[in-house]
């Protein structure tokens, strides 16, 4: 398996390369599949797991407590909450915000960010202490980027969906990464029946195991 640096690398490419799709900039200020989201505020949104990995390796972390992966889902505001709730409004207001700049400057500052990390990432080791700049706590990069990854491949099937094109096929490693992880939350919240019974007997499964 790559290491989760390369994974990243390339699942960024691939999302930045959804955004890039003529169709979301044709659709740019429509509604979206997510509610509460135009096409341009989500593919926004979707740049914005790329441009939120420069800025959290340029952030001064200091006297952050540094938190695991999964704390870090067993802390967010936004999981398995409603979507009007302050920290997922927060999040469309923010995808909104960039999107009103228009496609081309969402396009290059996140192509700009992903050129950044093509050449800085390769030469580091997934220890450094990294995260979101708005989180009250830091993470591992490594760990960091799991979360980045994880986002990519959901809002990217978001974002395919709202445009009616493809959902992009990514790199089978980051794929997994993001799966497994989509596989330990859903496990977190319905049990491990139930995701058995969702994955292996469609006779016994529930009506949702959703991760998110």
């Amino acid at each position: 398996m790559t290491s989760i640096r390369d994974q990243y690398l390339h699942a960024a490419r691939t999302g930045l390369a959804l955004v890039e799709d003529g169709a979301v900039a044709k659709a740019w200020t429509g509604p979206s599949a997510l509610e509460g989201f135009t096409v341009g505020g989500l593919a926004a949104h979707l740049s914005q797991q790329i441009t939120s990995v420069t800025a959290g390796l340029a952030a001064d972390h200091t006297g952050k407590e540094t938190v695991g992966l999964f704390e870090h889902y067993g802390r967010a505001a936004w999981l398995a909450a409603d979507v009007d709730n302050d920290y997922n409004t927060g999040i469309r207001d923010g995808g909104e915000r960039a999107a009103e700049a228009g496609p081309a400057a969402v396009i290059d500052e996140a192509a700009s960010a992903l050129a950044a990390l093509e050449t800085a990432l390769p030469a580091m080791g997934g220890t450094e202490t990294s995260g979101h700049t708005r989180w009250p706590y830091a993470m591992t990069l490594d760990d960091f980027l799991c979360t980045r990854i994880m986002e990519l491949v959901v809002h990217s099937d978001d974002l395919a969906y709202s445009v009616a094109v493809d959902t992009p096929v990514f790199d089978e490693d980051a794929f997994d990464t993001a799966a497994w992880m989509l596989a330990r939350l859903a496990a977190k919240r319905h049990g491990q029946a139930g995701l058995v019974r969702a994955l292996a007997r469609a006779e016994r499964a529930p009506a949702t195991i959703s991760g998110l």
